[in-house]
């Protein structure tokens, strides 16, 4: 039996979250947040599409950047289509392909402290996947560039692969089908609490949310505060 904590490892009664140990196969890893910085996505979605807006019709970029974030917010990141860039250049009228958008800013693709030698150290004892909401021209692109891509024996991408959005437990049914695992055998990883923690811990998936600052009283995860503490608990 082990415990943990919203803040670490705990041993003090009545702190952490106590479960069985059972031998673990695979470790799937989230990818944007987790193993790579946000902050590429975010100059895409953010930066790059108002920017083709404002020039396209005319606009400060601020206003363009304001109107284009109420587009996104109006549909919400549990729907597939918020994840799917072809659709918003289309809906906008951009005469950008997404490719281009995709390396324009690719110099901002970067590691998050630890990815590498986490990485390196769990793919010694572990099969590992990576599990991600991003479309598949993102993941590839972000695996690509930060020479990660050789490290994952599967990548999956529930939106481009899958058709569906990780808020769903058929995701997590179908990745363990695909990988023949139990949800016991499997550790997930990731940076949205829904998403990553709470949906697939209510298939038994051991999970883990990177920075626990939304965690409630009555709510309980398992957090870390960074992707080094897998270390110590894995």
């Amino acid at each position: 039996m082990q415990c943990f904590s919203k803040t670490g490892p705990a041993g003090e009664k009545g702190t952490g979250i106590c479960y069985n140990a059972v031998m673990k196969k695979v470790i799937s890893f989230d990818l944007d947040g987790t193993l790579v910085d946000a902050r590429y996505g975010d100059m895409v979605w953010n930066v790059g599409i108002p920017s083709e807006y404002a020039k396209r019709y005319g606009l400060p970029f601020d206003e363009a950047r304001a109107f284009i974030r109420g587009e996104y917010e109006s549909v919400g990141d549990g729907d597939i289509t918020w994840y799917e860039i072809e659709h918003w250049l289309e809906k906008f009228s951009l005469d950008v392909a997404p490719e281009e958008l995709l390396d324009r800013y690719a110099d901002h693709i970067a590691l998050l402290p630890g990815a590498r030698e986490v990485v390196d150290t769990l793919g010694e004892r572990y099969t590992l996947v990576i599990a991600s909401n991003a479309a598949r021209i993102f993941v590839e692109k972000e695996l690509g560039e930060t020479g990660l891509a050789g490290s994952f024996s599967r990548v999956v991408s529930a939106t481009s692969d899958y058709g569906m959005v990780k808020k769903q437990e058929g995701f997590f049914l179908r990745l363990l089908a695909d990988l023949g695992v139990l949800p016991q055998e499997v550790v997930h990883v990731g940076d949205h609490a829904l998403f990553d923690h709470d949906v697939p811990s209510g298939l038994g998936i051991e999970s883990y949310h990177i920075d626990g600052h939304d965690w409630q009283a009555g709510q309980p995860r398992r957090t870390i505060s960074g992707l080094m503490d897998l270390l110590e608990v894995l």
